[in-house]
């Protein structure tokens, strides 16, 4: 298989957001996104500024202190986020899901963590993070393999959707 740089595959974003149209329901910091790939909460504040680094649908978000803790988030709505979180945006050759999926892999973390400075506090170095290698494949076979991924993930969240329901009904009986 050939491997290419991160770097062919996206761009860190820079674009920014008014504060006006960022709140708890759109902020995305360290805080609320969930360790191990578990997505992100609503923000219990939203930090003070008059801009953030902008996201939108289809950004992948990456917590960028502690690596370990495996935070990434595939954005479904577009809002703004705090410095300590990168945002990525995909070119045009790459499937934006498939990407998502090969970040969210432990070989990733890993490779991040390693590469970062610091550390009681390590922050993944954006430098070496752009240097990682990522599988070179066609288009469609990048999109058959975030289908099948995809058609996982929502599995997955439906049975937590069912376990949640039957905690909370076992709860009230």
């Amino acid at each position: 298989m050939e491997y290419r740089l991160l770097s062919t595959a996206c761009e860190y974003g820079k674009d920014r957001i008014s504060a006006d149209e960022v709140n708890e329901n759109n902020y995305i910091s360290t805080e609320n996104m969930l360790p191990n790939r578990g997505g992100v909460e609503r923000a219990s504040s939203v930090a003070e500024g008059k801009t953030f680094p902008a996201y939108k649908e289809g950004s992948i978000l990456l917590s960028n202190i502690r690596p370990y803790f495996k935070k990434i988030w595939f954005a479904d709505k577009k809002g703004g986020c705090s410095n300590d979180v990168l945002v990525l945006k995909t070119n045009k050759s790459v499937d934006k899901k498939f990407l998502y999926y090969v970040l969210s892999d432990n070989n990733f973390f890993n490779y991040s963590t390693v590469t970062s400075k610091g550390t009681k506090m390590p922050r993944g170095s954006k430098t070496a993070i752009m240097k990682y290698l990522v599988p070179d494949v066609d288009m469609p076979t990048q999109k058959r393999i975030a289908d099948i991924l995809s058609a996982y993930d929502d599995l997955i969240e439906n049975n937590n959707r069912r376990i949640a329901i039957l905690e909370k009904a076992a709860q009230e009986l």
